[in-house]
């Protein structure tokens, strides 16, 4: 089962484009998927006091947290969209690895540091979009999707054949590339 994990608020954006793209294709190729639209939902990234003090009991008391991870746990390959935004994820998606990620759920703590609890996730793609170009954010803005988010976030979830795809430099006359990227996204959604 693949699960896609979408993070942009307004449902007119280029990321709702890849977003129908990626749910067409699974549909075309007969695949079976689950949505988590982060907004959609509802879902609060911010802690609550409540919440924190559970946080280190790998706990919860957010409905939507048991929700999101019954979803991950059938999962076999996950699709993750989102703007990019001060180089980084949007706060929702931020606080959804922060809010759900629990330890005991998604990793172990080890005397050698993090063993991710979700391997059965075999294979992951990041789809991101932002005003600046790939090249831009892995060598000037330091790297934060590659760096952080893939190679020491999902990796110590136990993700480990991520691929990322990246549609920068996005103007709205920009309707050629746009077209190109939402073609990639077809070859990439298994």
């Amino acid at each position: 089962m693949t699960t896609i994990l979408f993070a942009h608020p307004w449902h007119g954006s280029f990321n709702k484009m890849v977003f129908d793209t990626a749910v067409t294709e699974l549909e075309k190729k007969g695949k079976a998927y689950q949505i988590i639209d982060l907004n959609k939902d509802g879902f609060n990234p911010v802690f609550t006091q409540e919440e924190l003090a559970l946080y280190s009991q790998g706990k919860y008391s957010d409905p939507l947290v048991g929700k999101y991870q019954k979803i991950l746990k059938a999962s076999d390959a996950l699709i993750v969209i989102f703007p990019i935004w001060w180089f980084d994820v949007p706060a929702i998606l931020k606080g959804f690895f922060d809010k759900v990620m629990l330890k005991d759920f998604a990793y172990i703590e080890t005397r050698t540091g993090l063993k991710g609890l979700l391997g059965d996730i075999k294979r992951t793609t990041v789809i991101t979009t932002s005003n600046s170009p790939k090249w831009y954010i892995e060598f000037f803005a330091g790297n934060p999707i590659k760096g952080v988010l893939i190679k020491s976030n999902l990796k110590g979830m136990g993700l480990r054949n991520v691929k990322w795809l990246h549609c920068g430099d996005l103007k709205k006359e920009a309707v050629e590339k746009r077209l190109k990227f939402l073609n990639e996204i077809k070859k990439h959604v298994t």
